[in-house]
């Protein structure tokens, strides 16, 4: 039977799970300039990262139930996870070339000189 703090470990497996592949994704859509590149990256990458995780939460800190097979674990704490963060960066999220920066410094000189004058003694 489960109990309330193995159902409360396996939520935080869930959470930081989908919270990983969310920020992955995002990474990759930012750092990555084609958009099948991001997209493979992140369905390639964020498994491994996953599973990862998964065996740490699980093994090292003993969080959540005992599921009963290995696909039930893959299921719930991967591929979830997985379908979950990349519907949350695709869809939600606006993509990285809609985003206003902020202007750069134009000279940067000037901003290293600035910061060493401030850390001297």
């Amino acid at each position: 039977m489960v109990t309330l703090l193995d159902a409360f470990g396996l939520a935080v497996i869930l959470l930081v799970n989908t919270a990983v592949v969310a920020l992955l994704t995002r990474f990759f859509r930012v750092r990555l300039h084609t958009q099948w590149g991001s997209a493979a990256y992140a369905v390639l990458v964020s498994p491994v990262v996953l599973v990862l995780s998964t065996l740490f939460f699980s093994g090292v800190l003993k969080l959540g139930p005992d599921l009963g097979s290995a696909t039930v674990v893959v299921v719930l704490t991967v591929v979830l996870p997985m379908a979950t963060g990349l519907t949350f960066d695709y869809v939600w999220m606006p993509a990285p070339e809609e985003v206003d920066l902020p202007e750069k410094w134009e000279d940067d000189a000037d901003r290293d000189a600035d910061r060493r004058d401030r850390l001297r003694p």
